[in-house]
């Protein structure tokens, strides 16, 4: 049930016409500003979230006086992203999810 509404967002005509042309069948013009509304929102979550972890890390690094080098944290992924496409490339959709 909703119980609130948005502002009206005022646009030129072309960017709604350009919105208009990407409805889904069934679609309305409100449920794509809702839905599109509902993922910035999410995104700019995860983003700060990010963020956050990304501060601690660096307060905790300043504090402990561990850090990493970039270029070996870097190849660490790589060696890391290439055992899975290996693992997934052999079917096995298990192999390379641990850490």
């Amino acid at each position: 049930m909703k119980t609130a509404q948005l502002p009206p967002v005022r646009v030129e005509a072309s960017v709604r016409e350009e919105i208009e042309a990407v409805l889904r069948e069934g679609e309305s013009l409100s449920e794509f500003v809702e839905t599109a509304a509902i993922e910035a929102a999410r995104r700019r979550s995860a983003q700060e979230a990010f963020l956050a972890r990304g501060r601690a890390s660096l307060a905790k690094a300043r504090r402990t006086g561990e850090f990493y080098a970039a270029e070996k944290v870097l190849e660490d992924m790589r060696e890391r992203l290439q055992s899975r496409m290996q693992a997934l490339r052999k079917g096995d959709g298990t192999a390379g999810t641990s850490r």
